[in-house]
């Protein structure tokens, strides 16, 4: 799957690796039975319900993708070790300096952390990762259904709308998190 990268995004969602379906659809988050395009219309990310194959319109919206396992697809827990390239990402994130990073997955932000999955709550984590703020968020895998919570998502939309604000009055968007999930 291409990254859908670009200078001056606020926000980047990182994926884990694409499911099988995806990769063959070569779209993200492709599967039908994903919450993914459900959830950013919901919580108002994007204006419209996207398909799948529109991904590429998400920088339109101040939204770019990209995965921690970019040369795999499947299921995280089958991905072998080697699959993840954290460095990789954080060379990403260094060139295109997004406001906010956050892992649609606890197990891609676990790989590139460096914290068990375990320690790992949903919402804002407490370091930025390459000058971001950082976020984890339930996945909106169909593996995941009995774990998703839309709670935290709607926290993410409500600090993105935040950081919009904040830039067009020229405020720097350091401050605080009032949009913090307990």
């Amino acid at each position: 799957m291409p990254d859908v990268l670009c200078p001056g995004l606020t926000l980047v969602l990182v994926g884990t690796a694409p499911s099988r379906i995806s990769a063959a659809a070569r779209a993200y988050y492709a599967n039908p039975g994903n919450k993914f395009w459900r959830t950013l219309h919901a919580v108002r990310l994007t204006p419209t319900l996207l398909d799948p194959q529109e991904y590429a319109r998400l920088p339109d919206f101040g939204i770019g993708l990209t995965d921690v396992a970019k040369r795999h697809s499947g299921v995280d827990a089958a991905l072998p070790a080697h699959a993840f390239a954290p460095d990789e990402l954080r060379g990403k994130l260094c060139r295109y300096q997004p406001s906010l990073v956050a892992f649609t997955s606890k197990r891609g932000a676990a790989e590139t952390l460096g914290v068990p999955t375990a320690r790992l709550g949903y919402g804002p984590q407490p370091d930025p990762l390459e000058g971001a703020e950082v976020w984890v968020l339930p996945s909106t895998s169909p593996l995941a259904h009995s774990h998703f919570v839309l709670e935290p998502w709607q926290a993410l939309a409500a600090r993105v709308t935040d950081l919009r604000a904040m830039a067009r009055a020229g405020l720097s968007g350091n401050e605080s998190h009032p949009h913090a999930v307990p």
